[in-house]
C-alpha cells in the first residue's frame, strides 16, 4: 500500500487543518532465548537438577506449525503536525503486508 509523505488533516491540538507528516509505529524488538520462562534460561539457572519427571521442561517447543498463519500484519500510522510538532496515531490500523511511505502514486 502506498501512502504520501505528507497530508492535510485536522490537528486536534491546533484546532485547524494543517500539513502533517505520516510515519509508521515502530514494532519494538523481539525477546530472545533468555526470556523469563524459557527452557534454556531455566537450564542455565539449574532449575531442574536430578532424576525423575521434569514436568513442563520435559517437552521441546514445536519447530513448525501445520496450520496456515497470517500473511499480513496490522500497521498503525502516526500523523505529526508540522505547526505544533505534536503527533497522533490513526484511529484504526490497516491490515497490509507492507506500507510504502513517500512512494509515487499513479495518478500524480
Amino acid at each position: 500500500m502506498k501512502v504520501p509523505k505528507t497530508t492535510t488533516r485536522f490537528c486536534p491540538y491546533c484546532k485547524q487543518r494543517t500539513d502533517q507528516k505520516i510515519d509508521l509505529v515502530s514494532t519494538g524488538f523481539k525477546r530472545g532465548e533468555l526470556k523469563r520462562g524459557s527452557i534454556t534460561r531455566s537450564k542455565s539457572r539449574g532449575a531442574m537438577p536430578g532424576h525423575g519427571n521434569k514436568g513442563r521442561y520435559s517437552r521441546k517447543a514445536p519447530k513448525n506449525w501445520k496450520r496456515k498463519t497470517k500473511t499480513t500484519t496490522r500497521k498503525v500510522l502516526i500523523y505529526k503536525c508540522k505547526v505544533c510538532n505534536k503527533s497522533k496515531q490513526a484511529k484504526n490500523s490497516r491490515r497490509v503486508s507492507k506500507i510504502l511511505i513517500g512512494e509515487k502514486l499513479k495518478n500524480e
